[in-house]
């Protein structure tokens, strides 16, 4: 799908009101370059600029309703993002979230949508925003899942480029995704980017060595959408129900297990009554507050297990501390 080109008010608004780093030749240039949107963004902007006319100074004045107008917002969608914008510190940046949402491609009843999900983005600086709209591009995000993405998930935007590579990192190193598959990740599941990582990686073993599933089912069924929490609690009640058996090493089980979609994919009621064989709502219940328990309690006795490991190897550092402290008086004592 090729970008949406912004309307020539919105293209007439950015050559009034941009800042001269996003129509820098280190910005533009690259922008310009896209396939999808050099031949007709030149000829617009062409037409609605000359070329002697140097590229207005950033603005330090807040927003009117009158310049939001400008840009292609109704009236009540103008009014909603200059209620949003409290100070002029906000304002300022405003204007380049604005300016660099629109370049992205999206129309403003989709950047209203966007802001109202995220206002983060109003005080976040157009240089972020274009590192890590790049950033997004550099992983393999096209233009149209790019732009989902991003109205969907508009708080991928307000995540520094590095965490996002660790992630990509982690996903590609320790799960063993393809790059494909990291890249389909972030489209289908881009809160991912805010997972923890250990919590991350925990959730790529537990399917794939408690379930045996492996890389390409896992994305296939948007397995990183879904909490670790539901994911353990499913697989555990069908577990100790005697209809899910954690395969042998060859990939073995004596039993035909469900399929991951048929876990993760429908509703509560539709995993109790057909995959887990007329189970009641009650019964799960239960259930899930055992599991909760007992979860806390491993996580209790996890806590005591790494606080011993820790005291046991500050007592064994002390140990060498004093071995080497008398062995030093010794050789000094011989010295002497």
């Amino acid at each position: 799908m090729n970008a949406r080109v912004p309307s020539r008010q919105v293209l007439q608004w950015i050559i009034r009101h941009s800042t001269s780093s996003l129509f820098s030749p280190h910005h533009s240039g690259r922008w310009l370059r896209r396939p999808c949107v050099q031949s007709r963004l030149c000829s617009s902007l062409l037409t609605t600029s000359t070329s002697h006319d140097p590229v207005p100074p950033q603005r330090d004045t807040a927003l009117s309703l009158q310049c939001l107008s400008d840009m292609g917002f109704t009236d009540s969608q103008a009014e909603e993002i200059y209620e949003s914008v409290t100070n002029p510190a906000t304002a300022k940046h405003c204007s380049s979230t604005l300016t660099a949402l629109f370049v992205l491609g999206l129309n403003p009843s989709s950047v209203v949508k966007l802001l109202s999900k995220c206002p983060e983005l109003y005080t976040t600086k157009e240089s972020l925003l274009q590192q890590r709209i790049t950033n997004l591009r550099k992983l393999g995000l096209k233009e149209g899942s790019l732009q989902r993405v991003v109205a969907h998930y508009p708080a991928i935007l307000t995540v520094p480029v590095k965490t996002v590579k660790h992630v990509v990192m982690v996903l590609r190193e320790k799960c063993l995704f393809t790059g494909q598959q990291a890249t389909d990740i972030l489209r289908d599941s881009p809160a991912v980017v805010l997972e923890d990582l250990t919590q991350l990686q925990y959730k790529f073993q537990y399917v794939y060595f408690r379930m045996g599933v492996k890389q390409s089912e896992m994305v296939k069924n948007k397995l990183f959408g879904f909490s670790l929490d539901d994911l353990r609690c499913r697989h555990c009640f069908l577990e100790r129900r005697g209809l899910y058996q954690t395969p042998d090493k060859k990939g073995h089980t004596t039993i035909i297990n469900p399929k991951l979609d048929s876990i993760l994919n429908v509703s509560l009621d539709t995993f109790l009554t057909v995959v887990a064989q007329v189970a009641s709502m009650e019964e799960y219940d239960v259930f899930q507050r055992l599991m909760a328990r007992e979860w806390q309690e491993e996580e209790r006795h996890h806590g005591d297990v790494q606080a011993e490991s820790d005291e046991d190897e500050e007592e064994e550092e002390e140990e060498e501390d004093d071995f080497e402290g008398k062995d030093s008086y010794r050789k000094r004592k011989k010295r002497i």
